[in-house]
């Protein structure tokens, strides 16, 4: 098996849920208020004494916007692939356990299957100590 085929599966991986971190980031930075209905009422609640919840939301577009880059760019190695993929495995799970299912819970179960598929990849070259930008 040649090397692009090996790599190909997790370039495909990273690409799409660095595009969807990309995509989201800057959908929730520009348009903070239409997000704000997603938030759920408890969440609302354990935030708003915090913070407000227009930071809150711009401070989770940041978070994403560093998921994308660290998905899609090279230099990141199998190391920081693994951290964001188990960054965004978390989320997505986080997201089915407490917000609920609704009309877009089928876009996270995926999101969540290609995370996990990625961390798991990623252990492999990590576990080899392959971890080197070409990962």
């Amino acid at each position: 098996m040649s090397s692009l085929q090996q790599k190909l599966p997790e370039w495909m991986l990273r690409l799409g849920l660095g595009l969807v971190y990309l995509y989201s980031s800057y959908d929730i930075f520009y348009n903070t208020q239409q997000w704000k209905s997603y938030v759920s009422p408890w969440l609302f609640h354990l935030i708003t004494p915090v913070m407000p919840l227009d930071i809150f939301l711009k401070v989770q577009a940041t978070g994403e916007f560093i998921l994308a880059l660290v998905l899609i760019a090279r230099f990141f190695g199998a190391r920081g692939v693994r951290i964001a993929a188990l960054l965004a495995t978390l989320e997505m799970a986080f997201i089915l356990l407490f917000v609920g299912i609704d009309r877009i819970t089928f876009r996270d179960i995926g999101l969540l299957g290609a995370a996990l598929a990625l961390f798991f990849m990623q252990r492999s070259h990590y576990g080899t100590g392959t971890d080197n930008a070409q990962s």
